[in-house]
């Protein structure tokens, strides 16, 4: 995604220990939308990563208050938001006969975008 046109306000969170193909589905539901509904979207949704993206996008709303004080909050809408992967973890688990496999523990950063609706 092209950030060079501007926005008001930036959130990221680093290091949250859930793989990234598990967090798009639930980034997936609240791109584009305006944050009202897309708080009410994660507030319902069953997902594990559904409440660290509700606490996200208020600490981008929060952002976005501090910066520009004459900000309408319902005017603002996610312009975009997306997950990356972040360090893994290797682990091995045994196996038969003297030998292992390797398990690999997935961790993602998230980052969200917020923008006055036009």
């Amino acid at each position: 995604m092209n950030l060079e046109e501007g926005y008001l306000s930036k959130a990221v969170l680093t290091n949250f220990r859930v793989s990234p193909r598990k967090a798009r589905l639930v980034i997936d539901l609240i791109r584009g939308k305006k944050v009202q509904y897309a708080l009410d979207v994660l507030a319902t949704s069953p997902k594990k990563t559904a409440p660290i993206l509700e606490k996200l996008l208020l600490s981008a709303v929060a952002n976005a208050k501090d910066l520009h004080s004459n900000i309408d909050i319902d005017e603002l809408v996610i312009k975009g938001a997306w997950v990356n992967e972040a360090r893994r973890l290797g682990r091995s688990m045994p196996r038969a006969r003297g030998s292992a496999s390797p398990i690999i523990r997935r961790s993602s950063t998230i980052t969200v975008v917020l923008d006055e609706k036009k």
